[in-house]
């Protein structure tokens, strides 16, 4: 049987808004809600990876497991991979890096991303959804995904590139991209010993450097798009959602 294993880095230092993983929603945690939320999809242990003592404390606190890890990773997927080494679970095939800042992500969609993976033998994955409202191309703060074809339910099609940029005038089959990544074991070691890329560096976009070292990257369609927290206003915007939802 395949054995996936999630991750879900999460630390202080954001430079935006700086202790959110601890910003509370229905007086829990963001952090405690994402775990929550991965638990809810049933595929397989969860784990934190943090760097800070009061993460750790909270997402015990909160009755989860986490394990802390070095305080100088570059980026999070460096951070999952030292927390996977740690933890020294055996027979894993696949490791799920789930984003610490999406509450509200859809547990449905997280079974779905690790179905397609184990279906389709892939090597690394991630999620997409459809851009409702035409002024999401022009946020930067929103990463968008050009696939080779069309996202539909029952595909799995590979992305072209990952972008913060407003390309719609030049591209088709542009998606708004969910911080959601599932690897092969084998192909997270490979990504982690590559060396981060120029293209990587100056977009901020870690996916990239797979792309910049042909890596594939096949994306499946999400139900809906979870906010991420970067931001105040990202914050009071899902706290008003999650908490007044009827």
């Amino acid at each position: 049987m395949t054995k996936t294993l999630i991750l879900i880095p999460s630390r202080m230092a954001a430079t935006r808004l700086p202790g959110k993983p601890l910003l509370k929603i229905n007086n829990l945690s963001i952090i405690s809600h994402v775990f929550k939320r991965a638990e809810e999809a049933n595929i397989g242990e969860v784990v934190v990876a943090t760097d800070n003592q009061e993460i750790l404390n909270d997402v015990v606190k909160n009755g989860g497991r986490v394990i802390l890890t070095n305080k100088n990773h570059k980026t999070g997927t460096d951070r999952i991979y030292e927390a996977y080494e740690k933890l020294n679970i055996k027979n894993v095939d696949y490791i799920l890096n789930l984003q610490g800042d999406e509450p509200n992500i859809n547990k449905d969609d997280i079974i779905k991303l690790n179905d397609f993976m184990i279906n389709q033998d892939a090597q690394l994955g991630t999620l997409a959804a459809k851009i409702e409202d035409d002024k999401t191309f022009n946020n930067k703060n929103v990463v968008k995904v050009i696939t080779d074809k069309k996202l539909e339910e029952s595909n799995f099609p590979v992305a072209l590139n990952f972008t913060r940029d407003n390309l719609s005038i030049n591209y088709q089959n542009i998606y708004h991209h969910i911080g959601i990544y599932s690897y092969k074991v084998s192909v997270l070691e490979k990504f982690i010993s590559l060396d981060q890329t120029k293209n990587e560096k100056m977009n901020k976009l870690e996916q990239l450097r797979a792309l910049d070292n042909k890596m594939k990257i096949n994306v499946a369609l999400a139900n809906s798009s979870p906010i991420g927290v970067d931001t105040e206003e990202d914050y009071l915007a899902i706290k008003k959602i999650m908490e007044y939802k009827i």
